[in-house]
């Protein structure tokens, strides 16, 4: 996640994976090891008692070491708000982001073109992480297909402006961008 030597193109990066992969771990340490000051954006709203004690939980295990902001739907504004040179930023998570905006009727597309617009002027790394939601059963239900459509859309969007993409499965990550393809004769 380090900056191009001689170059101010700082270097971002997408966490995704499904449930439980160890997605968010990873993308902590990321940050961490940036060796600058840790911030964690978190998109997460607590509706019920089950994600209270979630969210209570994350906070308990990242400890003091980070700066928090909690901010369910507002992540443009949060983002130009916190980013300097001296910090790495972590955003967790896009995919409940995407599920604040559908939830809030706001018009998400124009949210995401908002964030892939700030995101090149961004003057320190950001790790974002997303769910990915589209590998399991189709869901029976027009509203959950249409958020899983969507959440494919939005982490193809923010991976297209990322440096790094990483996919996280049983807590192991593996690289997808930069991607070396070998060649294929057909």
């Amino acid at each position: 996640m380090a900056e191009q030597s001689g170059d101010l193109c700082v270097r971002h990066c997408l966490v995704t994976g499904g449930a439980r992969s160890g997605k968010s771990a990873y993308a902590e340490k990321l940050v961490l090891s940036s060796g600058r000051r840790p911030t964690y954006i978190a998109t997460g709203q607590a509706f019920d008692g089950e994600m209270e004690e979630r969210i209570a939980h994350h906070k308990m295990q990242r400890g003091d070491l980070w700066d928090t902001v909690e901010e369910p739907l507002e992540l443009v504004r949060v983002l130009k708000e916190h980013a300097h040179t001296e910090r790495a930023i972590l955003v967790d998570c896009l995919t409940l982001w995407l599920s604040n905006l559908m939830h809030a009727q706001r018009d998400w597309g124009v949210e995401l073109e908002q964030l892939r617009a700030v995101l090149s002027d961004l003057p320190c790394p950001v790790v974002f992480v997303g769910n990915e939601v589209g590998m399991g059963i189709v869901p029976e239900n027009a509203m959950a297909r249409a958020f899983r459509d969507e959440a494919g859309r939005l982490n193809q969007r923010i991976a297209e402006l990322c440096h790094y993409v990483m996919f996280v499965a049983a807590g192991q990550p593996l690289q997808l961008k930069p991607a070396v393809f070998p060649e294929i004769s057909l």
